[in-house]
């Protein structure tokens, strides 16, 4: 089974595919470019590259979010216009799911943060055994104080992961005993780990249509936010 996919939840963009678990390309890029201007691109020269034929993938897959509101936008807006020319099914996997993916065949208990701003982060806990990713809690928005509370109490030794982890790390390093950083390689999302998590849902019949492939956020966007409290103080 083939499998595209295509992370741009944060500052950095990637696009992978895999067959039958075997990742025969990935292109990862962090230099600072808007996704519009490199995802497109990657992806024709990841095809080119890999010598596959669009119609040749079964399945279409992204990270859905959380994260970027614009940049999740983008990479939805690319799968379901990919997967309805195609007429191909398409999967939407937790971008906070698909890092853990990054740590497998075992990589422990790993707290996947991305940073979310005024003082929050993005958060999800999974533990990552030989025979595959098991989810502790699920997505969530809360503050860095609430998560190095949770975390005190697990009583394991944690690994951090995600744009948010260095953040995170440099807050919780003196408070929570054995707590990690994960190395910069396998750190942030990537389409690879995408790839993976997607090919768990295809098997188990979780797919989407391209017309029901929407973004999924844990809160409101800024604007949309400052535009309540506004009215809220009136």
């Amino acid at each position: 089974m083939k499998i595209f996919a295509v992370d741009t939840s944060a500052k950095c963009a990637s696009a992978a595919i895999t067959d039958e678990g075997e990742i025969k390309g990935e292109f990862f890029l962090n230099c600072m470019l808007t996704h519009s201007e490199t995802l497109m691109p990657m992806t024709e020269l990841l095809f080119r590259s890999c010598r596959i034929d669009p119609r040749d993938i079964d399945c279409f897959a992204v990270n859905g979010g959380p994260g970027s509101f614009t940049g999740i936008r983008i990479g939805v807006a690319q799968i379901k216009g990919m997967s309805y020319a195609l007429g191909k099914p398409c999967v939407s996997v937790s971008t906070l799911e698909s890092i853990a993916y990054n740590f497998q065949p075992s990589g422990g208990v790993i707290c996947c943060v991305m940073d979310a701003r005024c003082n929050q982060v993005y958060n999800a806990l999974f533990e990552v055994k030989e025979n595959g990713v098991v989810r502790l809690c699920d997505d969530r928005a809360l503050s860095i104080e609430a998560l190095t509370e949770e975390l005190q109490k697990l009583g394991k030794k944690i690994t951090l992961a995600g744009d948010g982890a260095l953040l995170c790390y440099n807050r919780m390093m003196s408070e929570i005993s054995g707590i990690e950083i994960a190395p910069e390689n396998i750190r942030y999302q990537r389409a690879a780990g995408v790839c993976f998590a997607a090919e768990n849902k295809f098997e188990k019949g979780d797919t989407l249509t391209s017309a029901q492939l929407m973004p999924m956020y844990l809160r409101l966007p800024q604007a949309q936010r400052e535009l309540m409290a506004r009215k809220n103080n009136k």
